[in-house]
C-alpha cells in the first residue's frame, strides 16, 4: 500500500484507491475496502487530522484480511500518523474516549 497524508488541524478523513490492476473483479477490490474502512474505523480515536488516501497494491489481492489491517497500521506507525505502541503491546489510551466494561448499559443519548 502507498499512503498520501496531507495534514491538518481538521478530523481523520480516508480516501481509498482500489484499481482492478490490483483485482480485476469487483468483489475483491470492495473485499480490501471494506477491511480498510473497518480498521481506520477502530484506528481513528488515534489518528492525527488531516486527509489519508490510501492506494492499494497487487499483493492486496492475494493478502488475509489480517495481513491488509497489519500491513495498515505498520503504514500509519511508519508515517507518524499513529502513536508508537506501548511496551505492552497496547495503543496509549486518548484523550475523550471513556471505555465502558462490556456488561454495562449504554449512556443515555440527549
Amino acid at each position: 500500500m502507498t499512503l498520501h497524508w496531507l495534514k491538518a488541524d481538521t478530523p481523520a478523513r480516508l480516501g481509498m484507491a482500489v484499481s482492478r490492476k490490483v483485482d480485476t473483479r469487483a468483489v475483491g477490490r470492495n473485499r480490501i475496502k471494506r477491511v480498510l474502512r473497518n480498521a481506520t474505523r477502530h484506528l481513528l480515536p488515534y489518528l492525527a487530522g488531516g486527509d489519508y488516501v490510501i492506494v492499494a497494491r497487487s499483493a492486496a489481492k492475494t493478502a488475509s484480511n489480517q495481513q491488509v489491517q497489519e500491513a495498515f497500521e505498520r503504514l500509519l506507525r511508519r508515517a507518524g500518523a499513529l502513536p508508537p505502541v506501548d511496551a505492552n503491546g497496547t495503543m496509549p489510551p486518548h484523550k475523550g474516549v471513556v471505555a465502558l466494561p462490556l456488561n454495562a448499559p449504554e449512556a443515555p443519548s440527549g
